[in-house]
C-alpha cells in the first residue's frame, strides 16, 4: 500500500526533471569514439529496426533509468520497490527509442529523460487504489488545516475549515470521510528499527482490540474462585453461568434439571451467604492492619 499523496506529482516530476535533464547532459559528454559507435547504431537502427540493435541502445541508456528511479524513490515510501520503477522505467526507454526521430536535432538523452520519467510515475499511480481526486481533496484539506492552525493557533473547527476551503459543511464532511482512505499502510513496514536482528513491524506494535487483556482476563479468574469456594457443584455452577456466561434463570434451571423458581431461591441465598463471606473477609483485613500499626517497630 502507498502512503504518498499523489497530488504532489507533478511538483515531484518538476524537481526531479531538472536532475535527469543534468544528468542527461553530463552523459552525453562522452568521447568522440564512443559518440561515433553509438551514432553508427542509431543510423543502423533507423534502417533496420532491428531488436539487437534496440537492445544495444537499452544498455547504453541505461543507467539513465536507475538514476531516474533512484530519484523517485527517494521521496516514496519504503514498500515501494526501486526495481519496480526501473522496470517501469526501462518500458519507457523503449518506447522512447522506438519513437525517437534522428533527424529533429534534437538529443535523444534530453528526450528519453521525460519518457522515462513519466513511465514511471505512470507506474505509481496505477499502483494507488485512492481516485486521483479524493488525494487532492485530502491534501488541500490538510493544506487548509495547516495554514489556520497557523493563523489561530489552535485546531481549527470543521466549520472554520469549510469555511477556508470554499466549500459547505456537508461537502467537507465527505471530503473529510474519503480521506481517511488516503492513510493506508502496510502492515509489513517497519515501524522502528533495533540493534538486534530482528526489526519490529507495524504489525507487532499493532493494538488487537478484539483479544481479550490478560490482565482482566485473570482478574476475573481469581474472582471466580474466590466467589465460588466453599460453594457446592450446583450453587458453583449457577454463579458461573448466570454471571459470567449471561444465562438466564430458565437456562439454568433446564441445565441443572432444576425449576425456575428453584434456582431463583438458590440464587438468593447464594448472595446472602456471599455477603457474610465479604464482611468477614473486611474484618478479619482490618483487623490486620490495626495489629500491624499497632506492633512496635524494630529499631535499625
Amino acid at each position: 500500500m502507498l502512503e504518498l499523496h499523489f497530488s504532489k506529482v507533478s511538483s515531484l516530476s518538476i524537481s526531479i526533471g531538472r536532475a535527469e535533464l543534468k544528468r542527461s547532459e553530463q552523459m552525453a559528454t562522452v568521447s568522440p569514439e564512443v559518440a561515433a559507435m553509438v551514432g553508427q547504431w542509431w543510423k543502423d537502427f533507423v534502417k533496420t529496426r532491428t531488436d539487437e540493435i534496440r537492445n544495444q541502445l537499452i544498455e547504453y541508456y541505461l543507467p539513465i533509468v536507475r538514476y531516474t528511479a533512484e530519484r523517485v524513490h527517494a521521496k516514496l515510501p519504503d514498500e515501494v520497490e526501486v526495481d519496480d520503477l526501473i522496470s517501469a522505467g526501462t518500458f519507457g526507454l523503449v518506447d522512447a527509442i522506438n519513437a525517437f526521430d534522428l533527424h529533429r536535432g534534437v538529443k535523444f538523452e534530453t528526450y528519453c529523460a521525460q519518457r522515462i520519467r513519466g513511465a514511471i510515475l505512470d507506474e505509481l499511480r496505477s499502483m494507488d487504489w485512492v481516485p486521483r481526486l479524493v488525494r487532492s481533496r485530502a491534501h488541500k484539506m490538510e493544506d487548509a488545516r495547516s495554514a489556520l492552525e497557523i493563523e489561530l493557533g489552535r485546531r481549527p473547527t470543521d466549520q472554520e475549515l469549510a469555511k477556508r476551503m470554499r466549500i459547505s459543511l456537508t461537502e467537507f464532511r465527505k471530503v473529510q470521510r474519503d480521506a481517511k482512505a488516503v492513510g493506508v499502510v502496510s502492515l509489513s513496514r517497519k515501524w522502528f528499527e533495533t540493534d538486534s536482528n530482528r526489526d519490529f513491524r507495524e504489525i507487532d506494535v499493532l493494538e488487537d482490540k478484539r483479544s481479550e487483556d490478560p490482565f482482566n482476563h485473570f482478574q476475573r479468574k481469581d474472582i471466580r474462585e474466590w466467589v465460588t469456594k466453599g460453594l457446592s457443584r450446583a450453587e458453583r455452577l449457577i454463579i458461573i453461568l448466570y454471571y459470567f456466561e449471561d444465562m438466564t434463570m430458565r437456562e439454568i434451571g433446564e441445565a441443572l434439571a432444576l425449576s425456575e423458581s428453584r434456582v431463583s431461591q438458590m440464587h438468593s441465598s447464594i448472595l446472602s451467604w456471599l455477603r457474610q463471606h465479604l464482611d468477614q473477609g473486611k474484618r478479619s483485613l482490618n483487623i490486620g492492619r490495626c495489629a500491624r500499626a499497632q506492633s512496635p517497630r524494630k529499631s535499625l
